[in-house]
């Protein structure tokens, strides 16, 4: 089974790699778009195990490796 997770910033703290984007693309005349937020996509592949087992897995891994659960937010995806 294959598992996207996004991992993201909370709302209300402060993205500084959002505001660069967001600068950039105003500087490049792309005023319309605003509050941008950056985060980023890990695809995980679970072997051996239950669907439930696998699910689990990747439920864990974020909680100790991939999200700092003080500042960030994630979801987990299964894809095909």
């Amino acid at each position: 089974m294959r598992y996207q997770v996004l991992v993201r910033l909370k709302e209300g703290v402060l993205d500084v790699q959002g505001k660069a984007v967001e600068t950039g693309l105003r500087d490049q005349k792309f005023d319309a778009i605003k509050n941008v937020r950056v985060g980023r996509v890990i695809e995980l592949d679970v072997d051996g195990v239950s669907k439930d087992a696998a699910r689990k897995q990747v439920e864990d891994v974020c909680k100790i490796l991939l999200a700092n659960p003080v500042i960030e937010q994630y979801e987990i995806k299964e894809v095909l």
